[in-house]
């Protein structure tokens, strides 16, 4: 049976027809904007109206940045897209007009599955994928199974507090592990360095063409990659932060795997080995008990629609 997957971005939506391999047969992008719902949902029902010409589809999965209603059809809350208990399932089953089921899952979650069904981790039955971009986003896979929890919004690994009155969230509470182990968090701390020291960052700020608030992280990471010790400083120091907080979340939950995915792990051995040496230094019990392993995403930008997609169908 084919299945369509919609990713949903705040400026995009990609949307893709995914066999039960999970290999995506014909794919769309649109953008969108955050600030109307409704013109999202117009654009998920278009992409998908034209997808099913060819296919014949049986089923649908929104993947959505946000905490996602235990019944899996609406929105709670996003913090980039104005859905605030937003049926957005039923919005998108009016408008197509269909009895084909809408399934709506967590952004992290639909990618992690994809890693778990189909990527990197295909070989294990517990995992924990961290999705590392903007923010920090979890899934947790225990027993073959996607953990959602009693309400729904499981995984949100991100919002462990890490650090007693850290840095603010934009949750609303302050020392969240996203703000240390996140793209943003990279930059902050990148711009924040060209400042303190700009003659280590001389090489960040050059190719930011001298503009401290340029600087990105992919600029972080060619950086990094072409061996500016400053940048591969950065980069160590956010790999401890990952790995110290995956360690809190072994001695929970014991992963086989740990899958790093996200824009940021295009930083590949760079970020990975700091993550897996912070991470044994920080694990319980170690020499004592089996230690899981890292690694990077395999599934790339496609990962939320096909876990999507895959979830919907199952």
């Amino acid at each position: 049976m084919y299945a369509i997957g919609v990713d949903i971005g705040g400026t995009k939506i990609a949307a893709g027809v995914v066999d039960e391999q999970g290999k995506i047969l014909a794919q769309e992008r649109v953008a969108t904007a955050a600030g109307d719902p409704a013109s999202i949902d117009a654009s998920i029902a278009e992409v998908c109206r034209r997808l099913s010409a060819d296919f014949e589809i049986g089923a649908i999965g929104l993947a959505a940045a946000g905490f996602c209603s235990p019944d899996r059809t609406s929105v709670l809350f996003a913090p980039n897209i104005n859905w605030r208990d937003y049926p957005i399932a039923q919005n998108v089953r009016n408008l197509l007009g269909t009895d084909v089921p809408i399934v709506v899952e967590n952004d992290a979650n639909a990618a992690g599955w994809a890693e778990f069904e189909f990527g990197v981790a295909r070989e294990a039955s517990n995992m924990l994928t961290l999705t590392i971009g903007t923010g920090l986003g979890g899934a947790i896979v225990i027993d073959n199974k996607l953990v959602r929890g009693g309400f729904g919004v499981a995984a949100e690994v991100g919002h462990m507090r890490v650090v007693p009155d850290g840095h603010s969230c934009g949750c609303g509470h302050d020392g969240c592990w996203e703000q240390y182990s996140s793209g943003s968090a990279l930059v902050r701390e990148a711009r924040a360095a060209a400042i303190t020291q700009p003659e280590r960052a001389q090489a960040l700020i050059d190719a930011a063409g001298g503009d401290v608030h340029a600087i990105t992280g992919p600029l972080v990471t060619r950086a990094a990659q072409s061996g500016d010790a400053l940048a591969i400083e950065l980069l160590a120091e956010l790999g401890r932060w990952i790995g110290e907080g995956a360690a809190s979340v072994a001695a929970l939950l014991d992963p086989e795997i740990v899958v790093i995915g996200g824009g940021v792990a295009a930083a590949q051995d760079l970020l990975l080995a700091p993550a897996r040496a912070a991470f044994l230094d920080a694990l319980p019990a170690r020499g004592h008990r089996t230690e899981a392993t890292f690694a990077i995403a395999e599934m790339g930008n496609e990962a939320g629609m096909v876990g999507a997609a895959d979830l919907a169908r199952r």
